[in-house]
């Protein structure tokens, strides 16, 4: 019941489709499966998966340019937020499309089965970030992957000069940001999280490494 009520919400909140949240829910019964065998996300996690996981995800979809057509997600994992963001821009974003970071290959072969199973547009790298050529993505994105301070330097290989990085973060995020300051120069908007009282969302353009010599 709780599920289904969350379903509801997210479908209301971000004004998709039937067709979108069939989607999501394909998504959600290929994570239950996959997390009994590789470590997917926290168990205590899955039940509360539309909130928890989705909700946190699309949350970034409002807050991207809407002129988007290349997306980086690094570190996607099990797919968030990349893979959700893919899912919803095939009904609001026809244009985009996503790349998946993740250098565990169990991980990548479960997002590919899940972009094969939705249709999602999405193409997964297996690799490290650093190694990987650089992307030249409108909007670079990272949900529990890195300190701010080592994730400016992939939005700088891996982002288009100009565009847009969105960061999920937590509690620590001023400290964060005031780390990262002493070596990059960034326009930083504190986006407070719509289901965590302590969560953030980082929208940072305009980055720069200082010239510290």
């Amino acid at each position: 019941m709780m599920a289904d009520r969350a379903r509801k919400h997210f479908g209301e909140r971000f004004g998709v489709s039937c067709e979108t949240l069939d989607r999501l829910d394909v998504y959600e019964r290929l994570l239950r499966k996959w997390n009994r065998r590789i470590n997917l996300v926290a168990p205590g996690t899955v039940d509360s998966v539309w909130q928890r996981h989705f909700h946190d995800s699309a949350q970034l979809h409002l807050l991207a340019p809407d002129d988007t057509c290349s997306w980086a997600d690094l570190g996607s994992g099990a797919g968030f937020p990349g893979l959700v963001l893919a899912i919803l821009a095939m009904e609001n974003r026809p244009d985009t499309t996503f790349h998946l970071v993740e250098s565990d290959r169990r991980k990548a072969v479960f997002l590919n089965e899940v972009i094969r199973m939705t249709g999602a547009p999405a193409r997964v790298h297996v690799g490290r970030i650093e190694h990987l050529p650089p992307l030249g993505a409108d909007v670079v994105s990272a949900r529990a992957l890195a300190p701010l301070e080592r994730l400016l330097p992939m939005v700088l290989r891996h982002g288009k000069p100009g565009g847009m990085a969105l960061f999920l973060k937590g509690r620590d995020h001023l400290r964060e940001i005031a780390d990262a300051s002493s070596r990059f120069d960034f326009d930083c908007e504190v986006v407070p999280s719509e289901i965590d009282p302590g969560g953030v969302v980082l929208r940072i353009q305009r980055v720069k490494e200082q010239d510290l010599g």
